[in-house]
């Protein structure tokens, strides 16, 4: 289902021995992450950008760049790897999609064409208001902004959250994320409290 299998040994120290240039460490954390950043890449490309690259490539490029580049990251708990990631994989998203708008269209059909697999994310609140969601995703404190990608995108339980980000209690996440999903749904222009009756459900 995407989401990552029991922790029998932890991103941080999985994070640890790749540092230290243990080449199945980076394989199992590679393969623990594979599918995650696939459902988080899944449909956000843009069709007209995808005969030049395509989402496997994409999340292929993420996890390299992650994984190059752990000196960096200070990890905090089992979230926040993701959440790095998640953020290398929507720059990439980014860059391809300035690109592709910098050549001249192929054909006048192709801008036209209807996005055949859009992402869950899309299918909740449409392919117009994902930019918006992430400018006001920025705006949310880190674990807040970690708690709503692993539960909008990603479908995890309040247990599972509660456990990527180290936290005891389910209900104070369940509670955290109904507040920040309330703060997203004014930002995007919902009616107060509409968000918050959505995540009851």
């Amino acid at each position: 289902m995407g989401v990552p299998p029991p922790n029998l040994e932890s991103t941080a120290t999985l994070l640890r021995l790749v540092r230290h240039g243990d080449r199945p460490a980076r394989e199992r954390l590679a393969a623990r992450y594979l599918q995650v950043l696939r459902r988080l890449a899944h449909g956000r490309l843009p069709l007209r950008a995808r005969d030049l690259v395509d989402t496997d490539d994409l999340v292929q490029v993420t996890l390299i760049r992650a994984l190059d580049h752990v000196e960096e990251f200070e990890p905090r708990h089992e979230g926040a790897f993701l959440a790095y990631m998640r953020r290398i994989l929507l720059n990439q998203i980014r860059d391809e999609i300035r690109r592709v708008a910098r050549r001249p269209a192929r054909s006048e059909l192709e801008g036209d064409l209807p996005a055949l697999d859009r992402s869950p994310l899309e299918e909740a609140i449409g392919r117009e208001t994902v930019e918006r969601y992430e400018a006001v995703l920025d705006q949310l404190k880190e674990e807040q902004r970690e708690a709503i990608i692993l539960r909008l995108e990603l479908g995890f339980t309040y247990q599972q959250i509660a456990e990527a980000l180290g936290r005891d209690s389910p209900n104070a996440v369940r509670m955290m994320v109904t507040r920040a999903l309330v703060r997203l749904g004014e930002q995007l222009g919902e009616p107060p409290g509409a968000s918050e009756r959505t995540d009851e459900r």
